[in-house]
């Protein structure tokens, strides 16, 4: 099969590879969409630890079962299906406290290399993790359950209501998904980035205010000032050091700010003591997803609840992923689909 390989950072190859055969529980899937994300993103930049080079990447897809091992009973060949890359081991420590998300095992059975035209799904991932895409569905739609299971993650806490006001710092793919997300549950949101073209995207993603960055009287923004208190929430999706701090400077008192961004090894931040006791601010860091996390992601994709297709700035075969990866390089687009076969 041919599988894009991130050779080292900067650099992927188009390579003929043999396909993989599933082994008991698993499924082979013939992937039909792949979207580009901002791990890919990083891997690709400067590399990333949990992506190794060289090998095969990318961990948002749907496609068609085109194998299945024994003992699978749920799908069949032919299956269209849409699934995430990981799934909890339900044994350790973690799991046994139904925190599955920080289990210590997540990650060691993860399945990548989605800008291929095969992946095999592991068996807990089949079992738990994965879904029949329903026909009225693209399958760049269904590519979307993996981040947006992480989105649906960050919220799930949280009592979110209908004209609660909330603050997205960073108008990325993941920004925007949280803006999609939140104007679903009815809040009012402002989006804070420094790129006018961003801001402008999440205008038109139904923002109701887009906050160019250095902007004065941000917090009077959304309203009379005197009446403007702060954010009820606010999500910090940039994985900048400096923004994490910043983040506090905006939510009200008693409200919530959730660190979605994840920022490198080895960094740390500095907050005012009295504004997180005394104005009893959360700060809420968020990390991946739990199985009902995914069933939540799935419910809204098939519902229809909420336009990601809107997200992708274009489309690329297989010998186009890297195109697409310089141009994400480049702050050019917001996700990329990559179709390994545009046949339907």
């Amino acid at each position: 099969m041919l599988a894009n390989i991130l050779v080292e950072p900067g650099r992927i190859e188009l390579h003929e590879i043999a396909t993989p055969a599933p082994s008991s529980g698993e499924i082979l899937v013939k992937i039909r969409a792949a979207l580009t994300c901002g791990t890919d993103l990083k891997a690709f930049k400067r590399g990333h630890p949990v992506i190794p080079m060289p090998g095969v990447f990318g961990h948002e897809f749907s496609g068609v079962v085109a194998k299945i091992g024994k003992g699978v009973r749920r799908f069949k060949e032919g299956d269209a299906v849409m699934a995430v890359h990981s799934a909890p081991c339900l044994t350790c420590q973690y799991c046994q406290k139904k925190l599955f998300n920080l289990c210590e095992h997540i990650m060691d059975t993860k399945a990548l290399g989605a800008f291929a035209e095969y992946i095999v799904l592991p068996s807990q991932i089949v079992r738990m993790n994965t879904y029949r895409k329903p026909d009225f569905l693209s399958f760049e739609e269904a590519a979307f359950l993996e981040p947006l299971s992480c989105v649906v993650h960050g919220m799930s806490s949280l009592n979110i209501k209908k004209g609660d006001r909330a603050l997205i710092i960073g108008a990325g793919p993941i920004g925007l998904l949280h803006l999609l997300l939140l104007k679903e549950k009815g809040a009012s949101v402002a989006v804070l980035d420094k790129h006018a073209k961003k801001l402008r995207t999440a205008r038109n993603l139904g923002a109701d205010m887009a906050i160019r960055k250095g902007q004065k009287g941000i917090t009077g923004s959304m309203g009379p000032s005197q009446d403007f208190i702060g954010f009820d929430f606010v999500f910090e999706c940039t994985g900048m050091p400096d923004v994490w701090e910043e983040s506090v400077r905006y939510v009200r008192r008693g409200g919530t700010v959730i660190l979605f961004g994840g920022c490198g090894a080895g960094t740390t931040v500095t907050y005012d003591t009295c504004r997180i006791h005394y104005d009893e601010i959360t700060l809420k860091g968020v990390f991946h997803f739990t199985p009902g996390d995914v069933s939540t992601a799935f419910a809204l994709l098939a519902g229809k609840s909420i336009g990601v297709s809107q997200l992708i700035s274009g489309r690329y075969d297989l010998k186009g992923t890297r195109y697409a990866f310089e141009k994400l390089g480049r702050g050019d687009g917001i996700k990329y689909a990559i179709l390994p076969s545009r046949e339907e």
